[in-house]
């Protein structure tokens, strides 16, 4: 991994991507839809807030560790009820991590 990828910018670049999929997955309970939007609404602007914030700031190997484990975990989830308790559930590991508050 070059310095580039180890950034909160690109950091958070590879969270959203993660946190797009869960939300196309969990879209697929057609009841959830209006929560799921409001919910990923929200978590992107804190996310996008982060990166504003400190996008340049190089981090620690073991925090791009934590979150990339969290992002493979996703690309396990195939069960779209799962999905929507991990965009709740993402986004504050993914944040606290980086050392912010949700």
């Amino acid at each position: 991994m070059d310095g580039s990828e180890a950034t909160v910018g690109a950091l958070v670049e590879r969270a959203l991507t993660a946190y797009a999929s869960l939300a196309e997955l969990g879209e697929e309970i057609d009841d959830e839809w209006s929560y799921i939007q409001d919910l990923t609404e929200s978590w992107r602007e804190r996310f996008e807030e982060t990166r504003a914030a400190r996008g340049s700031e190089e981090l620690a190997a073991e925090i791009v560790t934590a979150i990339d484990l969290a992002i493979v975990e996703i690309g396990r989830i195939q069960d779209p009820h799962r999905a929507i308790d991990w965009l709740s559930t993402f986004p504050q590991v993914a944040i606290t991590a980086l050392g912010e508050r949700p």
